[in-house]
């Protein structure tokens, strides 16, 4: 599996794995969804080629910190006011590296 980098990344892609360092995670905010309300928050990874946002949902958020490496697999891109957002699906993995 190749490691991409966030520079490469681009709205529609999927099954991406990405290591990069967590700069920032926003505060948790509550949303509903079809399967009720969930905890999101957005972590922004940065690597030497640029910066994207990680969307954590529920269990997610506390699993990474500023400062840390982390490995994602498995994520998928999607765009928010034009910006691209990284997704984790269900089957995809988040781990910290350092």
């Amino acid at each position: 599996m190749k490691i991409m980098k966030i520079d490469e990344i681009k709205r529609g892609m999927s099954n991406i794995s990405l290591e990069a360092k967590v700069i920032d995670i926003s505060d948790p905010r509550s949303v509903q969804t079809r399967y009720g309300q969930k905890n999101v928050a957005d972590a922004t990874l940065e690597d030497e080629t640029g910066q994207i946002s990680l969307t954590l949902w529920e269990e997610k958020i506390t699993s990474v910190s500023i400062g840390k490496t982390i490995s994602v697999t498995g994520a998928f891109v999607t765009s928010f006011r034009d910006k691209l957002q990284l997704n984790i699906p269900r089957n995809g993995n988040i781990e910290v590296l350092d």
